[in-house]
């Protein structure tokens, strides 16, 4: 019937053996077109039902809504990939807090960090030391300290500790009554450069003295 053949034109569009470089996509005037050759040539005696137009209108609206959906998924993942590609710029230069047991002299000549406790200490002390001769170049008691966050600064280092630019080892020791530890410590060091990779989380820091480093290891920036 001219009816069902209509309808599967509709469905399954065939494309053209004579015009190979045309698009076998079904667009909005193509279907339009298409259901209004339905209705024009349908059985007089077996007309096309409420329920199979709507029907028809329904599958091409859902195919078409997510067409614009994916569409749309597309645009909004390079807008986000723009988005870190900005955020990870911007952090070059700046200093971001991480995991250390050596320190680097930041721009302004000082090195700046931190010491988590979980429990309270009777004393807490960090020393500087020269990896190369073991000589102590700074030291800093910080005395007495809850559990949480300690922060240590070296302001205003002379320029024998500065020069030659290099690591400085990091020493950090905490007493409890008879009890000695080393509590976890984090400084402060610069960025280098960032590296962004195709996941919505992923992107590498490349921090002085401790190469790449994955911004989730990064806890705070300055």
């Amino acid at each position: 019937m001219i009816q069902q053949t209509a309808f599967s034109a509709l469905t399954a569009p065939q494309a053209n053996p004579q015009a190979p470089s045309q698009s076998n996509e079904l667009g909005q005037e193509d279907f339009l077109t298409l259901l209004t050759t339905q209705l024009r040539n349908q059985d007089p005696l077996n007309p096309l039902q409420n329920t199979e137009f709507l029907g028809q209108m329904a599958q091409f609206s859902t195919v078409s809504g997510i067409d614009r959906m994916n569409a749309s998924l597309e645009s909004l993942g390079g807008g986000l990939r723009d988005l870190r590609i900005g955020m990870a710029s911007n952090l070059v230069g700046q200093s971001v807090l991480v995991p250390a047991t050596e320190v680097f002299p930041s721009a302004d000549g000082a090195i700046r960090g931190e010491i988590e406790l979980d429990d309270p200490v009777d004393a807490l002390s960090v020393r500087i030391i020269d990896p190369d001769t073991g000589a102590v170049l700074h030291s800093q008691d910080l005395g007495a300290q809850g559990p949480g966050i300690a922060t240590f600064a070296w302001e205003n280092m002379p320029h024998s500790a500065l020069a030659p630019r290099r690591a400085l080892q990091l020493e950090v020791a905490a007493q409890t009554g008879e009890q000695q530890s080393s509590p976890s410590s984090r400084a402060y060091a610069r960025v280098l450069g960032a590296v962004v990779g195709q996941g919505n989380d992923d992107i590498a820091l490349d921090v002085e003295g401790y190469g790449l480093l994955h911004s989730l290891e990064v806890d705070s920036i300055r």
